[in-house]
């Protein structure tokens, strides 16, 4: 930087005080002019320390081009429009906006001149272009109309609170001064052409600095809406889409980008991030943003609020962020002028990725656009994060492995922490013919076909879990949270590993806690066990337990009550169509409870909303999953098949449209049963009458297709395999709604 920036073509009247010390800003970066703030850094220049003999007005230069700094001496008057164009890096372009006979006498008219937004108006046989936001409060002038009095003559009148203007020349009736820009206008031999002032690069704001950030930490989806109080940080979220660092998804509903980002982070266990507007798109995140957070899935949520000169007073959309994302948020931050703008994004990621939690950052409208000072770099996530295999310690290790050694029957339970570290605890089951039970958030997290799978345990769980549990006489969990829908004895021996300290032991003691990183204490009690141990091998028991469950399965996909297919029929039939490597979203109910019980996995990883348990989760995390198959090579090429009720899919019916804009390769199977039917399940074991749970549905299949997917409806078992053939088959978002029986669960 060899010459100072021009910070404005006028001095700036300050009083000063005898005895103080100034800081003339002799940059012109500073955002606190005429004094320094720091923002030369990085720079050549340097502040002019100054004082004055007595208390006065001084009037201090601005354009720096001053010969008595920091005093003015006149040299601004020498500036010409052409240099501070020139200085401040803009252009003169003209820009079409109309034909010449589109408009007649007294039309008004919103038009676009490049970025600036225009009220074109006609008026006396000519044209006028004002900037079409009101000075009061921002109103569209281009909406108004021209009206005229006898004794006021003609005025361009704002539609929002009637504020006038001269339809040409943009001034105020008299006795005002508060005008509007007005821009040049011609008339052409093909249309009407406005001229106006563009930069010829753009000028980096704090958001730009922000959103490189989060391009650096890995961040590779933002689920969104674009709205009034978001625009700047949105248009750095556009510049890095631009040039291919992320992927923008435009949502329907604010809680579909929040559950969109809970999905991306339950499959890669990294942050996606969702952005809204101040108020009510804001709010609008909170329901999935707590099932992130209950479920430990990390996610970075980026909120618009209003300007910080009407923070208090009740201004539009103004809610206090900060309260109202306090206890939902581990990270939250409101971004100042002066804040450490890449650190706090930094800060963000961090938390986001090693509490695996919810992140939060406030962007008051105005803050978002300022420039970013030279020096201000984006960070990094280099040197900020360390490896995570913590080695459990001598003493849990010995008494471990001391218990495994007395035990006949040891069984295996896995929960959803432990699915980094499948391949360890199959080695480990093997070597001692245990087990491997899982809970419904660790389904697919070992094949059922395997020789040692046993299967879910819990409520949504299978009758060959719940024998292995009841039939040992040691249980080794890792990872698991010991809910109470899994429902882990508390009367067996247990050996309970985890990463997290908290949870161990966390709802009744246990009686050998182990605190280490899965994968390492697996590592370390295969090497410390014993070769001779007397172990009961399981597998042959595991062969008959399943064969007997099977033949169950086999005589309930038979049950027809003639209202509809029963879920056994229905989950037997995807379990042969699914892909052994899709991706697999569910939503709550009875639909997920059956889901649990006769879907038999693969190698599919399953995705729900486990502790908060939220209706309407599966369509928009399959969104998420999808997102992270086109980002992530580990996930590439996988098929997502998201599976609900009619309840559920009802939550977010408008992001089906979201999936045709984005062409996402979705196949969503809709239990339809007319019914919350859980809902009447309980009131009925409650011993409540059965009320207000019926539904009013449309024609799914047929809402599917009218969106520009696939949509197909079943209406008997036999028609299952064909109709989920072709929906996963179809390369885009497809529905297969089935005609579900409400008791046949």
């Amino acid at each position: 930087m060899r010459k100072p920036k021009i910070a404005d073509t006028k001095p700036i009247a300050v009083m000063l005080e005898n005895g103080e010390d100034y800081y003339w800003c002799s940059c012109g970066l500073s955002r606190n002019q005429p004094f320094c703030d720091g923002s030369h850094q990085g720079t050549n220049f340097t502040p002019m320390v100054f004082s004055v003999d007595r208390d006065d007005k001084y009037y201090l230069c601005q354009c720096k081009k001053t010969r008595k700094p920091p005093y003015c001496d006149g040299s601004h008057k020498a500036i010409t429009a052409e240099d501070y164009d020139a200085d401040q890096g803009l252009q003169t372009v003209w820009y079409k906006v109309a034909n010449n006979h589109d408009m007649q006498e007294g039309d008004v008219r919103v038009v676009q001149a490049g970025s600036k937004t225009i009220a074109l108006t006609r008026f006396n046989e000519q044209y006028g272009a004002l900037d079409n936001a009101c000075p009061h409060q921002g109103g569209p002038l281009g909406e108004g109309t021209i009206v005229c009095a006898e004794d006021k003559g003609c005025t361009l009148r704002c539609p929002w609170h009637g504020w006038d203007f001269h339809p040409l020349t943009g001034k105020s009736p008299a006795g005002f001064d508060d005008g509007v820009d007005i821009y040049p206008v011609e008339e052409r031999d093909d249309g009407i052409y406005v001229q106006v002032k563009e930069r010829d690069q753009h000028v980096r704001t704090i958001s730009d600095v922000m959103a490189e950030t989060m391009v650096n930490w890995g961040v590779t989806h933002v689920f969104g809406m674009v709205g009034h109080s978001n625009l700047g940080l949105a248009d750095a979220i556009r510049i890095q889409e631009e040039k291919g660092n992320l992927t923008y998804i435009g949502i329907r509903h604010e809680g579909a980008a929040a559950f969109a980002c809970s999905g991306y982070a339950k499959l890669t266990g990294k942050p996606a991030a969702c952005l809204t507007i101040a108020g009510p798109g804001a709010t609008n995140l909170l329901t999935g943003l707590w099932d992130a957070k209950v479920d430990r899935a990390p996610v970075l949520a980026l909120t618009g609020q209003v300007n910080t000169q009407v923070f208090g007073p009740g201004a539009f959309q103004e809610i206090n962020l900060a309260d109202a994302f306090a206890a939902v948020s581990g990270f939250s931050q409101t971004i100042l002028p002066n804040s450490k703008h890449a650190e706090l994004m930094t800060l963000a990621l961090k938390h986001a990725r090693v509490e695996r939690d919810v992140a939060h950052l406030v962007f008051p409208d105005e803050v978002q656009v300022i420039e970013a000072q030279q020096e201000e770099k984006s960070s990094t996530p280099s040197g900020r994060l360390a490896k995570t295999d913590i080695a459990p310690s001598e003493q849990s290790v010995r008494q471990a492995v001391e218990q495994i050694a007395i035990s006949v029957r040891p069984a295996i339970i896995v929960g959803y922490g432990a699915s980094t570290s499948m391949s360890g605890i199959i080695a480990l089951a093997e070597r001692l013919n245990a087990p491997i039970i899982t809970t419904f958030k660790a389904k697919g997290q070992i094949s059922d076909d395997h020789p040692l799978a046993a299967g879910v345990l819990g409520r949504s769980g299978t009758p060959v879990a719940s024998g292995c549990m009841s039939e040992s006489d040691l249980l080794i969990v890792f990872g698991a949270s010991f809910s109470d829908h899994t429902g882990i004895s508390a009367n067996k021996t247990i050996i309970q590993v985890d990463f997290d300290q908290m949870a161990l032991g966390k709802f009744h003691s246990v009686d050998v806690p182990v605190w280490g990183e899965i994968g390492v204490t697996v590592k370390r009690l295969l090497a410390e066990l014993k070769e001779n141990l007397s172990l009961v091998d399981q597998r042959s028991e595991l062969v008959t337990h399943w064969q007997l469950w099977r033949e169950e399965k086999q005589r309930r996909e038979l049950r027809n009550n003639g209202k509809g297919i029963n879920s056994a029929a229905i989950f037997a039939a995807l379990g042969r169509q699914c892909p052994e490597d899709a991706v697999i979203t569910v939503d709550v109910g009875n639909n997920t409870y059956s889901f649990g019980r006769y879907f038999e996995c693969k190698r599919q990883n399953v995705l729900m909303s486990g502790y908060l348990g939220s209706i309407g989760f599966s369509f928009p995390a399959a969104m998420g999953a999808w997102a992270a198959t086109q980002a992530l090579d580990s996930y590439k090429g996988r098929q997502v098949i998201s599976v609900s009720g009619d309840g559920g899919f009802c939550q977010y019916l408008a992001e089906f449209t979201t999936a045709v804009k984005y062409n996402m390769n979705i196949t969503h199977v809709l239990l339809n049963n007319s019914e919350l039917g859980k809902i009447s399940k309980e009131q009925r074991a409650g011993h409540w009458k059965v009320w207000q749970t019926a539904l009013h549905n449309p024609a799914f299949a047929e809402f599917a297709n009218n969106c520009g997917g696939y949509g197909v409806q079943v209406n008997t078992a036999e028609e299952l395999d064909e109709a989920l053939r072709a929906a996963i088959e179809y390369n885009g978002p497809s529905l297969v709604e089935i005609i579900s029986d409400v008791e046949l669960i």
